[in-house]
This record gives structure tokens, C-alpha cells and sequence, in this order.
């Protein structure tokens, strides 16, 4: 099956495993941090008003998980000329991250990645399906 190259990304990342973060242990290796924008981050669809609001507990989550060697990639299927609006929001919270990937399609994202064989074998990804404008006060 031929995958869209904007999906090619998941391929480094890691099979899908749902279940609440408080479930697995996350080792001390750094990590690869894949997050939707509208709807995770900052508010659905709110940059058509000019303005993108941050959510609920994203400054938060991202001050008590994400270290300075982690690797942080958005995803969006917003079009990429409204990306100043994110971007200016992202900096104004402080929200660090490495690349936004825009004009992706909006279905599902599917993420595939080997299990480390150390120690019986390490499970290299994770994934959370939250409400939308939940933010990430409950994970």
C-alpha cells in the first residue's frame, strides 16, 4: 500500500498503541514528539478569526515532558498560508518545537516504528486520541 508522502514521517515513529498516559513507562532515551495542532494545541479553527488560542494544559504538559533533546513535529491540515497565525501563538506561549508540517490530509494519522529489542523489548510509540479543544490538561 503506497502511503501519502506526508504520512512518511510516521514510519520512523512507532506502531499505535491506545492507552491513557499514565499506562506505560517512557524510558530515559530522548524522544520524538508528534502533535495535531488545531483542536490539540490551540483552539479548532480558531486562526479563521486571525487569532490561535493555546489550550488547556499545553503550556503545562509541555514544561513537565518535553526535554530540550526531544524532537517535536506538528501536524496540521491547516493550509499553510495561515501558519504566521500558529506560529506567532506558538512562540507568544513558549511552546518549543522543531517543524510544523502544514497541508496534510485530514484523515487519520497512522504511525508505525520497531520495538527496541533491549530489555525484553521497549515499545518505541504511543498514541492518544483526545476530545477536541480538550487540550492536554488530562494526560
Amino acid at each position: 500500500m503506497l502511503l501519502c508522502s506526508p504520512f512518511i514521517w510516521g514510519l520512523i515513529f512507532g506502531v499505535i498503541i491506545s492507552m491513557n498516559r499514565n499506562d506505560f513507562p517512557l524510558t530515559d532515551l530522548s524522544k520524538g514528539w508528534i502533535l495535531d495542532l488545531d483542536g490539540t494545541l490551540v483552539v479548532h479553527n480558531g486562526y479563521k478569526t486571525g487569532k490561535d488560542t493555546i489550550l488547556p494544559g499545553v503550556k503545562e504538559f509541555f514544561e513537565k515532558n518535553i526535554k530540550p533533546e526531544d524532537y517535536v513535529l506538528i501536524i496540521s491540515a491547516r493550509f499553510s498560508k495561515f501558519k504566521g497565525i500558529a506560529e506567532k501563538c506558538l512562540l507568544d506561549n513558549g511552546i518549543r518545537y522543531d517543524k510544523i508540517i502544514y497541508d496534510t490530509p485530514r484523515g487519520e494519522r497512522i504511525l508505525i516504528n520497531d520495538r527496541k529489542p533491549w530489555d525484553g523489548g521497549i515499545d518505541t510509540a504511543f498514541s492518544f486520541n483526545i476530545n477536541r479543544d480538550d487540550g492536554l490538561a488530562n494526560l
